[in-house]
């Protein structure tokens, strides 16, 4: 019987639940890894004059290494013309090319960095089913308080216009609220209490009304971490009568459900 090349190699380059495939994925990280810390350091002068020779034959290295690794992915793949137009395929393009860009572009080197983005494959490493449902707690609990949250800032944008529009008015050009806009940002830097203290207000009025944002400030912060809160509670606890899948590990089936929604696998 003919030997499936193309199946193995798909099982251990897309797939992490073989022993093989986590390997070839933890390589890959490592690799990525080199390369955008070996970018980082070509940005700086004193290191990339003493190491510049070392610095471009590792990319180099790197760059084949990640060739064969998207070439082989084309092939391996049942769609390669689905797997080139993906969110993945267009960065493991976009990983390659600026070093060969660089050779007709001086500098394309650095949009390498663009790399790190590939670190996103940890997660089918570490197959954390077990933070799979909070993860998804978190997400429901996010979408459900997204009008809450758009109306609240809504009214954090009414409320900053209104003071950096009082504060323009009160402290004026001398104190360096020079307009409106910037008026508007020192109100920002104060109701989040960063205070980069570029701007300062000198007038008795004007530090009252900061010492009003700065304690409104603290319960504008608690707001929405009260509603997310909530949000997550009410999900978790929905969440709790869900039943998972051996098979495919989704963990958003009905309590009652005979398959899984995504598999189709008989529950037991």
């Amino acid at each position: 019987m003919k030997k499936d090349y193309r199946s193995e190699f798909y099982q251990i380059i897309f797939e992490a639940d073989t022993p093989a495939g986590k390997l070839f994925d933890l390589l890959l990280i490592v690799f990525i890894l080199l390369s955008v810390v070996a970018v980082i350091l070509e940005s700086i002068p004193s290191f990339n004059e003493k190491y510049s020779q070392g610095l471009k034959m590792s990319e180099w290295i790197i760059t084949i290494i990640f060739t064969l690794e998207y070439t082989i992915r084309i092939w391996a793949a049942p769609k390669p013309l689905k797997y080139i137009f993906s969110f993945y395929g267009i960065i493991d393009f976009l990983a390659i090319i600026p070093t060969y860009l660089d050779v007709i572009f001086a500098g394309a080197m650095s949009f390498a960095v663009i790399r790190g983005i590939r670190l996103l494959r940890i997660f089918r490493i570490l197959k954390i089913t077990r933070y799979s449902r909070e993860g998804q707690i978190i997400v429901d609990a996010l979408k459900s308080s997204r009008i809450k949250i758009l109306v609240f800032l809504f009214a954090v944008a009414v409320i900053v216009l209104i003071i950096g529009t009082l504060m323009y008015m009160i402290e004026g050009e001398h104190s360096g609220f020079t307009s409106i806009p910037a008026s508007i940002y020192w109100a920002v830097v104060t109701l989040t209490t960063v205070g980069y203290g570029d701007m300062i207000p000198v007038t008795d009025l004007g530090k009252f009304i900061a010492s009003f944002v700065m304690v409104i400030g603290y319960g504008i912060i608690a707001v929405p971490t009260g509603i997310v809160t909530y949000e997550i509670a009410t999900k978790a606890m929905s969440g709790s009568r869900k039943k998972s899948c051996k098979n495919c590990g989704n963990i958003l089936n009905d309590i009652d459900a005979r398959f899984c929604k995504d598999c189709g696998e008989a529950f037991e």
